[in-house]
């Protein structure tokens, strides 16, 4: 099998990956079905979690990746509201409200199998309701150019993620977003963006702080036709978007 170019530079960097990464409880050290925490990883959200424009909102977007479990219970603990989906997207968008969970379960609020139990399940009509106006979107990936272009497990959710917010108009192109990573994961590798690819504005890692000046968001919003097989089927979010849009339309049509 002929590997693609970006399937060639993960199986490069999961190699190094695999010296400083914690294996999954599920998934071992497949780095194709989940993003893993990383020795370091706690001194990188440090990191993050010390800038005035992150500290200052008070909603933030955090992936479910592993690697970014400490970030979301300090996130809670200073009582920034967190936007987060389940794994996959396959139960949509929750959200962790530091103001309703008891802060001695902000901990356990942070992992994927706690977030169900005390956070709140949000429909993409909900979210718009309640207008959330996120000022990060903060994420793991599998790789990562120093231009912010990255390298996930090839599903492209962190990319769905924010079509769907930005859809809503809870985020815009001026929203931060960020990637939490390990200095092994940053590359030199020169990619140009497809147009519904979520560029980083920082790039964090246990060691540095990188932004990528050219970093611009996609405002495509969901492009249907490049979905994947079953995505549509397998994610209840997208079936609302795409009723929500439907109904726009029809709305449109008979004025």
């Amino acid at each position: 099998m002929v590997l693609s170019h970006k399937e060639a530079i993960r199986a490069q960097v999961w190699q190094e990956l695999r010296k400083v990464a914690y294996p999954d409880s599920r998934f071992h050290y497949d780095f194709s079905s989940f993003i893993a925490d990383f020795v370091g990883s706690q001194a990188a959200a440090d990191q993050l979690l010390a800038m005035p424009s992150y500290s200052s909102c008070t909603t933030v977007f955090i992936t479910p990746d592993n690697c970014l479990e400490y970030l979301r219970e300090k996130t809670l603990q200073a009582g920034i509201k967190v936007l987060i989906t389940t794994y996959g997207i396959r139960r949509g968008f929750w959200l962790l409200d530091p103001a309703v969970i008891q802060p001695e379960l902000y901990r356990y609020a942070s992992t994927l199998d706690g977030l169900e139990k005390v956070g709140q399940s949000m429909s993409l009509a909900e979210i718009a309701s309640l207008d959330l106006q996120i000022g990060f979107m903060v994420t793991g990936t599998g790789a990562i150019n120093h231009n912010g272009i990255r390298f996930g497990k090839g599903h492209g959710f962190f990319d769905l993620e924010w079509a769907m917010l930005y859809t809503l108009k809870v985020v815009h192109q001026d929203t931060m977003t960020a990637a939490v990573v390990h200095d092994c994961q940053v590359l030199d590798e020169e990619l140009i963006p497809e147009t519904y690819d979520t560029v980083c504005n920082l790039i964090v890692t246990p060691t540095r702080v990188l932004r990528p000046e050219a970093a611009m968001q996609p405002t495509c919003g969901i492009l249907w036709y490049r979905l994947e097989n079953g995505m549509l089927d397998d994610i209840p979010p997208l079936q609302e978007l795409l009723a929500m849009e439907k109904a726009q339309e029809e709305d449109i049509s008979s004025d």
